[in-house]
């Protein structure tokens, strides 16, 4: 770029040529001197503190202190709301776990032997005061919290097996034949030896007879599926039942069979009436419980259920 100077104090125009060069010192130098003239102010500013100055940085300190002080107010009324929850929380489970674990069978620890009474410290100084309670600084919050947060994930846990206990006792309570088959009845021949009421000698009978009247509805002991409904000559109208795991229960001498081969049934499930069919001398309900075929005294599995309890104290 060329600038054309003219004057009359010129004998003849001059022309100057700009490079870029020029330019760039030009700049250069222009905030070189910005620069120093704002370090130089700043220097005097707090060297002879000047008012407008020092209002100027203790305003922005002010400004930044309640910054500050109003972020670690909020994050402290975040972790005591935090610490309020975590430990009604705990209390809730605490409470609900004690209900639990009595319905599901579960006994309070027993209590330790009395040991020898040490001799009785002395007693303390006297001490007094008003209560002046101190607030939790914000680590002993975040300690708190984290140790209140690791006791109920504890508790969690200790459900969580709960649950698991409780659904394998519902299970096991629900397939086992604790229910008695015939409600209204007598306790007639128990399981064991005894005198056959036909043949009149020595024999083993491998069930319980329940004496009831003809037409009493039988009912399943417990879950499963019917294996047999069918005629037998010694055992006349009978009902077997699968519950799982080689367990099964027969029902013989029935006046009427309500389930056929196949059929789910439940506990307490209506599956056919007492009769005296097959080789019987009246009518009764004979009932028995295999394990792998193997006969089982059936009181041993009736006794755990409320019914059978009752009936062999009358």
């Amino acid at each position: 770029m060329q600038i054309i100077l003219v004057s009359r104090h010129l004998s003849a125009a001059r022309t100057i040529t700009i490079m870029p060069r020029h330019v760039l010192l030009a700049g250069t130098g222009f905030l070189a001197l910005v620069l120093s003239a704002a370090l130089l102010l700043s220097w005097l500013s707090v060297h002879w503190r000047l008012p407008i100055v020092e209002d100027l940085v203790l305003s922005l300190q002010q400004k930044e202190s309640r910054r500050i002080q109003n972020y670690l107010s909020n994050n402290l009324q975040l972790m005591a709301t935090r610490l309020g929850e975590l430990q009604g929380k705990l209390m809730q489970l605490d409470s609900l776990g004690q209900s639990i674990s009595s319905l599901a069978g579960g006994k309070p620890a027993a209590a330790p032997a009395v040991a020898p009474q040490p001799a009785p410290a002395p007693a303390p100084a006297g001490q007094g005061g008003p209560f002046l309670p101190t607030s939790l600084s914000t680590d002993e919050l975040q300690r708190e919290i984290e140790r209140l947060t690791a006791a109920v994930d504890s508790r969690a846990e200790e459900f969580e097996a709960l649950k698991l206990a409780l659904l394998e006792k519902r299970v096991r309570d629900r397939l086992l034949p604790t229910t008695m088959p015939v409600k209204s009845t007598q306790l007639g021949s128990p399981y064991g030896a005894r005198v056959d009421p036909i043949a009149g000698v020595r024999a083993r009978h491998e069930g319980i007879d329940f004496v009831a009247a003809v037409g009493e509805p039988v009912v399943a002991a417990a879950d499963g599926v019917v294996l047999a409904a069918q005629y037998h000559p010694e055992f006349g109208n009978m009902i077997d039942i699968d519950h799982g795991d080689g367990l099964t229960t027969r029902y013989a001498h029935l006046s009427r069979l309500d389930a056929g081969v196949g059929r789910i049934v439940k506990h307490g499930e209506k599956i056919g009436a007492v009769g005296t069919t097959g080789r019987s001398t009246g009518p009764h309900l004979h009932f028995e419980v295999r394990m792998f075929g193997v006969p089982q005294d059936p009181a041993l599995f009736l006794k755990q259920g409320d019914e059978f309890a009752q009936l062999a104290r009358h």
